[in-house]
């Protein structure tokens, strides 16, 4: 197998599939990756069994010989980074090992059978949809946050993407806050569905949205998602298990409204912050008409209090939040007004954009 191939053509795709490679792997050839020159297409992959990532490189016609290989995958990457930028690299295989030639450099590296290197099974999916990557990429930015890490309710590790009736909604939960975020246009979708892809998948794939208008083909399955453009493939194993009913945790009809500042809020509650319990990061909100009083204390008996101008005619309201999951929701909200709907010290808030957003946040009041 050799090939000519230029340093910036191979760098874009070879770090986008090192990235799911694993560094501490108990199979050696999971360490590596595997790159398959078919005709004018070189195509490179990278597993950890969970999540698969093909990327493809065009070559010029007859510019190199037909084979298959495995090569350590950081490595590879290292050595494609620290050539000079518009350079050109030739690949060749020879008694079982690589080199990589470029001017004046040359590297040999060792080599695993590719015929070794693992597959990801390839069940047809039951569900085939196309969406524009800039759109699922808004999907995922939005709700990602709220994902658990390593929760014993492995169910919440990761993110529900659900179908139903022509729409497209992803969610996200750790017990304690929830993201929910609906796709604003139909979706061509046969029946109703509902997967949980794991933290991993989601992450990896949300790097490979680069492209805004480009379109993605999805297809889900019974225990993968793959999602192929034309720069990549994506593969991952989905997570088994059920997604709590998240409807249920929607507050049914709020009746303490709050229309106030998204960047007024946001810079509020920072400010508060650097004095609440580094632990428990609780604050304390109080609603008064046209005003939201916050006040943050510490184990050191210091306080930060803040009073920021809000629309609001009720009765006065306290309930404590965590502020680093307001602070997320704030993050990721846009325009300038931020709308909050609660009912009692014991209930959940209801966080949305003011005027008719995609996205609804739902986050657990604490006791102070």
């Amino acid at each position: 197998m050799k090939f000519v191939v230029s340093r910036d053509a191979l760098l874009k795709p070879l770090n986008l599939v090192a990235g799911v490679v694993e560094r501490r792997q108990t199979l050696p050839i999971l360490a590596n990756v595997l790159l398959v020159l078919e005709g004018d297409r070189l195509s490179l992959t990278g597993t950890d069994l969970e999540v698969e990532l093909v990327g493809r490189v065009p070559l010029p016609a007859g510019a190199g010989e037909d084979g298959e290989v495995t090569v350590p995958a950081r490595k590879l990457v290292d050595i494609c980074k620290s050539l000079p930028e518009g350079s050109d690299i030739e690949f060749s295989v020879v008694e079982g090992k690589a080199t990589v030639k470029s001017g004046r450099s040359r590297f040999t590296l060792s080599t695993l059978p590719a015929r070794e290197f693992p597959s990801v099974e390839d069940s047809i999916g039951t569900h085939q949809f196309t969406v524009r990557q800039g759109q699922l990429r808004r999907l995922i930015d939005r709700t990602a946050f709220a994902m658990a890490q390593q929760d014993v309710r492995y169910y919440l590790n990761g993110m529900l993407w659900e179908l139903q009736g022509g729409r497209m909604r992803v969610v996200a939960t750790d017990g304690h806050r929830l993201a929910m975020c609906t796709l604003p246009s139909q979706v061509d979708s046969p029946e109703d569905m509902q997967v949980i892809l794991p933290r991993k998948g989601v992450l990896e794939l949300s790097r490979l949205l680069l492209s805004e208008e480009e379109d993605i083909a999805i297809v889900l399955g019974s225990n993968h998602v793959r999602a192929t453009t034309d720069e990549f493939t994506f593969t991952s194993k989905l997570v088994d298990g059920k997604f709590p009913d998240y409807e249920r945790v929607l507050p049914r009809s709020p009746d303490k409204i709050v229309i106030g500042s998204r960047l007024d809020l946001r810079q509020a509650f920072s400010r508060a912050a650097i004095l609440s319990n580094e632990k428990y990061r609780g604050v304390r909100l109080k609603l008064v008409p046209e005003a939201m009083e916050i006040v943050a204390n510490n184990p050191e008996q210091e306080q930060a209090e803040e009073s920021v101008p809000v629309e609001y005619q009720g009765d006065t309201l306290e309930i404590g939040f965590n502020v680093s999951y307001l602070l997320d929701v704030l993050g990721v909200l846009s325009g300038d007004q931020v709308k909050l709907s609660m009912s009692d010290p014991n209930s959940s808030a209801l966080l949305e954009e003011s005027e008719s957003g995609d996205s609804v946040y739902v986050v657990m009041p604490m006791r102070l």
